[in-house]
């Protein structure tokens, strides 16, 4: 049977973000961390969507243009293929360019190409081309928002997307805006742009307004497609109306269940993690706090005294925060964000093996990349709610003390500030 939908994760977090959104829609699916061979694929015969995890956030144009088509083309017998970015949108001309995805998609599977980056389910929402996003109570244009017009990497400073995008790509781009949506006339509207687009904007700032997104790419076979999970959701609800999916919704709902030890490790920058550490520390999670500086040099000691006290705090106490102090500010800071999250992965491999720890949370998007990439996980399925955007998972893995594995990946701005105990509990967040 052909994939319904096929999609690459430019990083982790919002890759499993996917995977929830199709559980919730009765969509068996499968998040593979590497480009997945007949053999691993055979492992998962049943799904009808797969992914592939990546951290192409954190790249550049040309390893875009050296990586992407092998990438894409695996992805390519899927009915339609997402590049899946994160609901900020955030990028730049140099790192994490999703103009240089669009070129690429666009070249490969044919035009237009549809950006779908609104997901109220995230309360991320997109209106006359412009992105507005939540932080705690308040909703803010993305390039006043206190954390995303900040980004240590990718700051956003322009909220208008075209314009946003303007400065990666030379792409046509076309909007079907919010008031032609919610009159009932996005198809007409998407037909009237698209023939002299290279791509097409959705605005999208209520469910029912992706639902009308989704049935505009259904009905015009939209092959590629740019991202939030505003996108998998715009599709499943289609899907869904359509009787392509006909299986129980919801995903998964009982509770993953308490356990008696949590490791978190987190390289984020994001107040919103700065809160939840004050706030686990308070909650009796002992905090090891690491040298940034002697990891990016590499410093195997540093490593080594990272794992020692998280040990020695899990064994005394169940639980542990191995977080950097501020995060690669200075310098190559896509690199160093690299260089940390791997470092800080090893760390977590070594404790999850010396412990036999069983549920892990990482926080930050390069934590969670490029981390999890250091455990030798195969792929990963989706084992229980805890916050929207941020499901706990279960990794396959040939690895004994991997396999069965829980993680929880979460962007810098995800989750309330006892989050940590929240996923401890396993409990779905109220």
């Amino acid at each position: 049977m052909t994939p319904l939908y096929a999609f690459y994760g430019d990083d982790f977090t919002g890759s499993t973000d996917v995977l929830e959104q199709l559980a919730e829609g009765g969509v068996p699916a499968v998040l593979f961390l590497r480009p997945p061979d007949a053999a691993l694929r055979a492992r998962f015969p049943d799904v009808r969507a797969f992914g592939i995890a990546g951290d192409g956030r954190s790249r550049s144009p040309d390893w875009m243009e050296a990586e992407l088509p092998a990438i894409y083309d695996v992805l390519g017998g899927a009915a339609i293929v997402h590049y899946k970015t994160c609901s900020t949108f955030d990028s730049s001309p140099a790192t994490g360019s999703i103009g240089r995805a669009i070129d690429i998609g666009v070249r490969l599977f044919g035009g237009p190409a549809a950006i779908v980056v609104g997901a109220p389910h995230l309360r991320r929402y997109v209106a006359f081309g412009n992105l507005f996003a939540a932080a705690g109570a308040a909703v803010f244009r993305i390039d006043r928002h206190p954390t995303m017009a900040h980004h240590p990497v990718t700051p956003m400073h322009e909220a208008d997307l075209i314009r946003h995008l303007a400065a990666q790509t030379t792409a046509r781009i076309a909007l079907v805006p919010i008031d032609r949506i919610q009159a009932g006339e996005a198809l007409a509207t998407y037909d009237a742009v698209s023939g002299a687009a290279d791509a097409v904007l959705f605005d999208g700032m209520a469910l029912d307004d992706l639902a009308e997104t989704g049935r505009v790419l259904l009905a015009r076979a939209v092959r590629f497609a740019v991202g939030s999970s505003g996108v998998t959701r715009a599709l499943v609800l289609a899907w869904r109306e359509t009787g392509l999916v006909t299986g129980d919704t919801g995903g998964p709902r009982a509770d993953a269940g308490a356990v008696d030890r949590l490791l978190v490790v987190s390289g984020s920058c994001s107040p919103a993690t700065a809160r939840q550490i004050t706030r686990g520390i308070a909650d009796g999670y002992h905090p090891v706090r690491a040298d940034v500086a002697a990891l990016l040099r590499g410093e195997t000691a540093e490593e080594d005294r990272l794992v020692m006290e998280s040990v020695a705090a899990i064994d005394a106490a169940g639980r542990s925060i191995v977080h950097s102090a501020e995060g690669p500010l200075t310098g190559d800071a896509a690199a160093a964000g690299e260089r940390l999250g791997a470092a800080l992965g090893r760390v977590a491999g070594q404790a999850i093996r010396r412990l036999g720890l069983r549920r892990v949370l990482f926080a930050g998007g390069d934590t969670s990349s490029h981390g999890v990439a250091e455990l030798g996980i195969d792929a990963l399925t989706l084992a229980a709610p805890i916050e929207r955007g941020a499901p706990l998972v279960r990794a396959h893995a040939a690895d004994p003390a991997i396999e069965g594995l829980e993680l929880v990946l979460k962007g810098g701005q995800i989750g309330g500030d006892d989050f940590f105990e929240t996923v401890r509990r396993g409990t779905a967040a109220g």
